[in-house]
This record gives structure tokens, C-alpha cells and sequence, in this order.
């Protein structure tokens, strides 16, 4: 039986792409921006998916407006209790946004599946959009995120998904974000690494889609 269709919504957030710069990075208040988008669009309890810091934004959401949410998808993303980033890397960071070639290298390496030269350059050229200040700004946000104690406000189904080759989120920081909800599932990729939706679109849009008919037939 064929599945029915369902809309994608992908938005800017705030300080990425073509949204507007804000004169802060912070992953709660990307979430109040994001929780905006959902009432402004009168969108029904949403499945949220979020990748890296967005994981983070996704769970923000999830856990202070959990009545906006009806399950969430987290892809290679930030644990609970967030990711400390070592202070030696932040002059590497701020390089990213004056150095387009550093940034295309950066990608590449938490990418290594990724073998389509074209689409990496597009990668880039929306990752040299991120307002400045966010560079480090988003790297310092992640530091100070947690939901510890609050994943209880969030009933609905989870589903974390992890590259095996992912430089930047360790497997332990997947264990801990799928054993922090009650109701969690933990897919554990080989063969990529920070993003199977970039490396593996197809696997993917395949892990989506059975989680999506395994929970809500």
C-alpha cells in the first residue's frame, strides 16, 4: 500500500541562509523562532528533524513546547547535555567565516562520504551566509545547551540516527540522547559520517519514512 504524501518544510533559521541575521546565537531562541514558524504556519504537532545544532533546537522545542511536537528526528545531533567544544579549536572556527576554501575542507572532513564536488560547493556557499558572530557564537551555544531534566516533557517518539564516521557527535553522545527519551530508537549508520542526509540522502529518506509508518499508521 502506498504511503500518503506529506509536506516538507525547510526554514532558514535565524542567522543561517537566506533568514536574517539576529544579534545572538542561542539554541533556545532559535527554538522560540522555529516554535513561531509552526503557530504562524498552523502546522498540526509537526515531526521535527534536526541536525547537529539543530538536534539541539529540535529538542529545545520538544521539551518547552511539547504540545507543537508530535515526534522528533535527530540526525548526528548534540547530546542533552549539549557538546563542549576544546578552546583550541575556536580560532579554527572564526576562520571558517572568512576563508571559503577552509570551509569547503571543514565540510569535506565531516562529510567523507559526500563525493559530489558540485553539491559540497553549494554546501559552502550557504555556510559563508551564517552571520559571523554565529561562528563561534553557535559553537559557544552548544557548550551552555541542556535539556537534563526536562526530556520527560516529551512523550512522543524519537528517533536518533548516528554516522559511525561522525568526527564531531561520538557514539556515547548518541546513547546518551536516545536513552534520555522514553520513547527512543537509536540507528546507528556505517559508512558516513556528521550528515546521512547529505552522504546518504536516500537511506535517509528511507529511515524517515519507516519511522513514519512505524508510528503513525
Amino acid at each position: 500500500m502506498q504511503q500518503p504524501g506529506c509536506r516538507v518544510f525547510a526554514p532558514d533559521m535565524p542567522n543561517f541562509g537566506e533568514s536574517d541575521h539576529i544579534d545572538c546565537a542561542d539554541i533556545d531562541t532559535y527554538a522560540d523562532y522555529m516554535a513561531d514558524f509552526i503557530q504562524e504556519m498552523r502546522l498540526s504537532a509537526p515531526i521535527i528533524v534536526g541536525h547537529s545544532l539543530g538536534g539541539g533546537v529540535g529538542m529545545s522545542i520538544a521539551t518547552r513546547y511539547p504540545e507543537l511536537v508530535s515526534a522528533l528526528v535527530l540526525v548526528d545531533s548534540c547530546a542533552p547535555d549539549g557538546l563542549a567544544i576544546p578552546e583550541e579549536h575556536y580560532p579554527a572556527i572564526e576562520a571558517y567565516k572568512t576563508n571559503q576554501d577552509f570551509m569547503r575542507q571543514g565540510l569535506a572532513a565531516v562529510c567523507p562520504s559526500l563525493d559530489d564536488p558540485d553539491f559540497l560547493d553549494k554546501l559552502t556557499n550557504q555556510a559563508m551566509k551564517m552571520n559571523p558572530i554565529a561562528f563561534s557564537g553557535n559553537a559557544r551555544a552548544l557548550a551552555r545547551f541542556s535539556v537534563v531534566g526536562s526530556t520527560d516533557r516529551f512523550a512522543g517518539p524519537v528517533l536518533v540516527m548516528y554516522g559511525e564516521k561522525d568526527i564531531i557527535i561520538t557514539e556515547k553522545m548518541a546513547e546518551r540522547t536516545a536513552a534520555a527519551f522514553a520513547s527512543s530508537e537509536l540507528e546507528i549508520i556505517s559508512d558516513v559520517g556528521h550528515s546521512v542526509i547529505v552522504e546518504r540522502p536516500e537511506l535517509f529518506t528511507e529511515s524517515l519514512q519507516n519511522f513514519i509508518a512505524n508510528n503513525f499508521r
